[in-house]
């Protein structure tokens, strides 16, 4: 993860801080599906390395692991477990009813800014149907309350338009430009979007 983010920074207490790592690692599943979503083990290592092998997952996302091997995809798995054992990070996968997975998220969290971002993706035949859109706006909701957080950034290709247009309409506001590093140590120009929980809560209320 990108140490330039998030590029607003606002110490919070310890002992909230805290809290907010205690939040991290209970996370169990996502809001709104039930048991639908759950923490990945090593064994689920195959079947997500064929969900990100597919162009339409993987290209638009900087943070999967690269080069996409076996050993890469069951470090990713690895590294996000010890995350979320240190309240930090948490991934979560979502399979359809014969076990494939059709969806994927991934939480980093700055516990001592009350600051998260969120990615992930959904499986091709599920994208342009409105379920991501809306599992965005249930899961950023969802960051705000049950993890006590104050701020949600996010990143996009300069060239990704669906995405800006998605987080325009819901109300972040693009902060500026980093250069995001892959796992192989390839590099991606990113625009930095930021949402507070006010600016969220005054959405809502409008």
């Amino acid at each position: 993860m990108a140490d330039e983010i998030p590029l607003t920074r606002n110490a919070v207490p310890q002992a909230r801080a805290e809290a907010i790592r205690d939040a991290v690692r209970a996370i169990s599943s996502l809001p709104g599906d039930g048991a639908a979503s759950r923490v990945p083990e090593r064994a689920d290592a195959p079947a997500l390395l064929a969900f990100f092998s597919d162009p339409a997952v993987s290209a638009p996302i900087y943070s999967i692991p690269r080069p996409l091997t076996p050993e890469n995809v069951e470090a990713f798995i690895a590294s996000h477990r010890q995350g979320q054992a240190e309240g930090r990070s948490a991934l979560l996968i979502r399979e359809d009813e014969v076990g494939e997975v059709v969806g994927y998220s991934e939480f980093h969290v700055w516990p001592q800014w009350a600051a998260g971002e969120l990615g992930g993706a959904l499986h091709p035949r599920l994208q342009n149907q409105g379920a991501g859109g809306r599992g965005a706006l249930l899961t950023f909701n969802w960051m705000f309350d049950a993890l006590d957080l104050d701020l949600i950034c996010e990143t996009s290709a300069l060239d990704n338009i669906r995405t800006a247009k998605l987080l325009e309409r819901i109300g972040f506001a693009r902060m500026g430009e980093i250069v995001s590093t892959r796992p192989d140590g390839t590099t991606r120009p990113s625009i930095v979007w930021e949402l507070t929980r006010e600016a969220w809560r005054a959405r809502a209320k409008a």
